[in-house]
């Protein structure tokens, strides 16, 4: 993926609310480029609230891809979202612009990136007994069932996104491989592309900090009242709504929890999520961390310092 005749590509990747859409825009404004979204939540639309999609400002300042493709009941599976984010980075460099991946779903990067191995064929009969597993004992038993499996997906997958974790399930035992060892082979990685990887590492107090400030405040500004709407139009079993913040907000309109111990609930798990996405980022060894977060001076001026050396 290097060479010196390539297109530059820039990617801002890091943990939940440590700032990637204000380091990408800093990029873009300084080095004439478009934002390419990669987050597994922003593809979908109406869910903007939850997801934290960059705002119209943000918007009309710098072009932003790869948001709003599917509607809430649908599936994205990483495969189709590294269709979609090629052809907007292919657009993007034919007139003449730096792309720039933002975000924080390390798979979703991965197979953008890397490529994916061809999955082994649908089993609709061993998909209908994990289903029927799941109804009985729970998401968290497939989760246990998964990481028996293959641990690196298990730490790739929320332990309450059932349909994910039904179809690693599947895939691993229809061929008698891991999942993730089926990635490393047959993988039809990006070319043409001069690639640098920046990943946002802040201080564990900043960035938990900055990550219930940021869950709170999504529920402040509405994601109940999004997610009843979501609810009404796509249905209880919509699995959009299985998403961090949403899944604590539906506790809410089921009348399972309060308001304020949903937050806290919300909280709680997008620090969590921030935990595996570090573990995720860390074994990827060609990024470029940054000892801070991405709305810092600092930081911006480091990221933009490298990506002039590294393109020239």
């Amino acid at each position: 993926m290097s060479g010196q005749g390539e297109t530059p590509l820039l990617v801002v990747a890091g943990p939940t609310a440590s700032g990637k859409t204000a380091l990408a825009m800093a990029l873009a404004a300084q080095l004439g480029g478009e934002i390419v979204s990669c987050d597994s939540v922003a593809v979908y639309r109406l869910m903007d609230i939850g997801s934290a999609k960059p705002t119209d400002e943000e918007r009309a300042r710098v072009p932003h891809h790869c948001l709003d493709l599917y509607w809430p009941d649908e599936a994205c599976t990483a495969g189709d979202y590294a269709r979609h984010a090629r052809a907007a980075i292919a657009d993007i460099r034919d007139r003449g612009l730096v792309p720039i991946v933002a975000g924080g779903t390390g798979l979703y990067l991965r197979a953008l990136l890397q490529g994916l191995a061809p999955a082994p064929p649908r089993d609709e009969a061993l998909r209908e007994r994990l289903r029927e597993v799941a109804a009985k004992r729970g998401s968290t038993y497939l989760h246990r069932m998964l990481q028996r499996l293959d641990a690196q997906a298990a730490r790739a997958i929320h332990a309450n996104d059932t349909p994910k974790l039904i179809r690693s399930i599947e895939v691993t035992l229809a061929a008698k491989q891991p999942q993730t060892e089926q990635w490393q082979a047959g993988r039809d990685a990006l070319q043409g592309y001069r690639v640098l990887q920046f990943a946002l590492g802040p201080p564990r107090e900043v960035l938990y900090a900055r990550i219930n400030q940021r869950a709170a405040a999504m529920f402040e500004r509405g994601l109940v009242a999004e997610t009843e709407m979501l609810r009404s139009r796509f249905g209880e079993d919509c699995r959009a709504l299985t998403s961090l913040g949403y899944a604590q907000a539906m506790t809410v309109l089921r009348g399972e929890l309060t308001s304020e111990a949903a937050v806290a609930a919300a909280q709680q798990g997008h620090r969590n999520y921030a935990k595996r996405q570090m573990t995720w980022f860390r074994r990827e060894t060609e990024m470029h961390w940054l000892a801070g977060c991405g709305d810092e001076a600092g930081m911006q001026a480091e990221a933009l310092a490298l990506a002039r050396k590294s393109f020239g």
